[in-house]
């Protein structure tokens, strides 16, 4: 797998993910309706030209989504057990239908698991920034990895 093991992340370690991804229209109206959120800021063109944004502001539970899913292939493809969480999830910068996304991951602390001998847990920053880069998304989240077989 491309994943990285448990023992193969150092803190402070930073990646520059390759992936990026232009958010269109049609994402945020079929997420937003999918996930059951009306919001007239994500699907009322109308309504949202009245704002102050001046139109439909991109879902921002589909940006993290996007932001973590851009860092999977260097991070965590199949070498993770679980995620156990996200935190501090903020989104300075609004994400317009157009923009495009990219990411970047700092590993911030890591710990053997208590309760699992072949595992540890890795806490990461993910960033996502647009074409500007402006940061448009962050959050930390910590994931249960798998310790290389020995």
């Amino acid at each position: 797998m491309a994943g990285l093991y448990y023992e193969d992340f150092e803190i402070g370690q930073e990646f520059r993910h390759a992936l990026s991804r232009t958010v269109t229209e049609m994402d945020n109206t079929m997420f937003s309706l999918l996930t059951l959120n009306p919001q007239p800021l994500h699907i009322d063109a109308h309504f949202a030209a009245s704002t102050e944004f001046g139109q439909r502001l991109f879902n921002s539970l589909y940006t993290l989504g996007i932001m973590i899913g851009m860092t999977v292939y260097d991070t965590t493809l199949g070498t993770t057990v679980a995620n156990l969480g996200m935190a501090d999830a903020i989104f300075p910068k609004p994400v317009f239908h157009g923009d495009t996304l990219r990411a970047t991951t700092k590993v911030l602390s890591k710990r053997d698991s208590k309760s699992r001998l072949n595992a540890g847990i890795v806490e990461f920053e993910h960033q996502a920034l647009n074409q500007l880069d402006e940061v448009v998304a962050r959050c930390r989240r910590s994931a249960l990895m798998h310790k290389r077989l020995t």
